[in-house]
């Protein structure tokens, strides 16, 4: 069994800042492609940042320059840096993997997302 556990989600006013983290655990023998997403009320999900094995970053063009994705691979662990937040960046946020587990299988894992609320 795999689980992505996310945290660091709350309220902020507008231009503060949040971290959030999401780890992965289980049989896990390889992460791949990670990524953050998230949904506002009312609205489809939508892919915030991605980030692949060896480091390469995407970024929505809503979030560029003010978000930051970055992993640690030794612990298995996904961040996501937010800067200037605006009222629209309110959302659940998930964070989304690719993983092979100890049984060789390659699957898409999701965490169980985390409220961001940004007042104005």
């Amino acid at each position: 069994q795999v689980q992505l556990v996310e945290a660091g989600g709350g309220l902020v006013q507008a231009g503060g800042s949040l971290r959030l983290s999401c780890a992965a655990s289980g049989s896990i023998i390889e992460i791949g492609a990670m990524g953050w997403y998230r949904q506002a009320p009312g609205k489809q999900r939508e892919v915030v940042a991605t980030i692949a094995s060896g480091g390469g970053t995407g970024y929505a063009d809503s979030v560029k320059g003010r978000f930051a994705i970055s992993r640690d691979n030794a612990k298995n662990t996904l961040y996501l840096q937010m800067n200037s937040l605006k009222p629209e960046d309110t959302a659940v946020y998930y964070c989304a993997a690719h993983i092979t587990t100890s049984n060789y299988v390659m699957d898409d894992y999701w965490g169980q997302g985390t409220q961001v609320t940004v007042s104005s």
